[in-house]
């Protein structure tokens, strides 16, 4: 581009001075253009990541929704005479006048006694729609095809924030013989009813009103934590931030919910490249699943791990008295047992062994994973990990 430069201004000399200059002048415009992007994407680095992804402003969070309700026009398969749900149902006739005596206590085949949940949203206003999930509460085998009667929808405050009604949606399905056999597909007792609720009433974040805004990592780390900072400061005109603990980066902000609203914004997209997660090892004892992160190192270590096995074969006889002989049929027990022990020859971790080189060691011995749960319990034990073993 340079070169081009020095072309044009030989190419031109001796014609007008002022053509010249403007042919020049937007060329070299468009050379600085491309380094400028060049040395933007050569700064960013290839794990960063924007700081919306890793975190979240405190005050902005979604809150819990519940309530309880009825679910009418059920194939039979409702709760029967439960006594909650003909409470229910008699609290909601009698909102339309109706008074149901004292003694009566419908047979609710049709109907059933459900718990309503939602997420409120930050910043919700009044007339969004809201999705819920409608779950049995009684002893109902389906809801499907029935529909929710309007119910309010409370907060942790005890105050209505939504009203939901609307017809289920359910995934499941379930079966009934005369037999008394049944085949249930996924879970008929629950369904959700897509923009079932609405929003009577606003929740205050309080955000615009704080003396300053306050970031919070979904993950606890020190070294993260200074680096948003810090990012935040570099790129951030006037803005003060400082990490406050391993979760918490506090940010002087003017107050007013405009003017926090757009730095908010900004800071949201800014990258960063988060820190590298402390070494650890997660070990399921339910499922067996055990995961390694890239962090855990081997110091060396030589292992060798052995596996026994025992059989028992049991093989009764059964033996027939002679005839005549007044003798009664026995069992005659018969036993065989084995004992199998597979060779294990030792094995050896080099000096900072890595997540490779470990998972290629642990394969070419065909340990399984409770075999390598207790290689890696021993590991720990000897010093030779260092790394946190967490066992769920």
């Amino acid at each position: 581009m340079v070169a081009e430069i020095l072309f044009c201004n030989l190419s031109l000399l001796g014609r007008d001075m002022n053509l010249r200059f403007f042919l020049c002048f937007w060329q070299a415009r468009f050379i600085f253009g491309l380094l400028v992007v060049a040395a933007t994407l050569w700064s960013v680095p290839a794990d960063a990541t924007r700081i919306k992804d890793i975190g979240s402003f405190e005050g902005l969070r979604t809150n819990q929704l519940t309530g309880y309700g009825i679910v009418v026009g059920l194939a039979g398969t409702g709760d029967d005479s439960l006594e909650y749900a003909t409470q229910g149902i008699k609290g909601t006739v009698s909102r339309f006048g109706l008074t149901l005596p004292p003694a009566i206590n419908p047979s609710l085949k049709n109907a059933a006694a459900v718990i309503v949940t939602a997420e409120l949203p930050p910043f919700a206003k009044p007339g969004q729609r809201l999705d819920i999930t409608v779950s049995a509460l009684g002893k109902a085998k389906s809801l499907r095809g029935g529909t929710l009667i309007l119910m309010p929808l409370l907060g942790a405050d005890g105050q209505i924030y939504a009203m939901a009604q609307g017809n289920l949606a359910v995934g499941g399905l379930g079966v009934d013989a005369n037999d008394g056999s049944r085949t249930l597909v996924n879970t008929p007792s629950a369904g959700r009813i897509p923009g079932g609720a609405t929003v009577e009433r606003s929740v205050t974040s309080g955000f615009a009103d704080s003396p300053y805004l306050t970031f919070n990592l979904a993950e606890p780390d020190l070294t993260t934590a200074l680096r948003v900072a810090d990012a935040i400061n570099r790129q951030t005109a006037g803005a003060t931030a400082k990490a406050i603990d391993a979760v918490s980066i506090q940010i002087v902000s003017e107050p007013g919910a405009a003017q926090r609203i757009m730095q908010m914004g900004l800071i949201e997209n800014i990258e960063v490249s988060p820190a590298k997660s402390a070494a650890r090892v997660v070990v399921n004892a339910r499922t067996g699943t055990v995961v390694i992160n890239e962090m855990v190192r081997i110091t060396p270590a030589a292992v060798s791990h052995g596996k026994l096995t025992v059989k028992i074969k049991e093989r009764p006889l059964v033996v027939q008295p002679a005839p005549f002989s007044r003798g009664q049929t026995a069992v005659e027990p018969d036993s065989e047992i084995q004992i199998e022990e597979k060779d294990a020859p030792m094995f050896a971790f080099d000096r900072g062994a890595s997540l490779a080189e470990i998972v290629e060691t642990i394969n070419a011995i065909g340990a399984t994973p409770g075999d390598l749960v207790a290689i890696l319990e021993a590991l720990k034990q000897a010093g030779a990990m260092k790394a946190e073993l967490l066992i769920q």
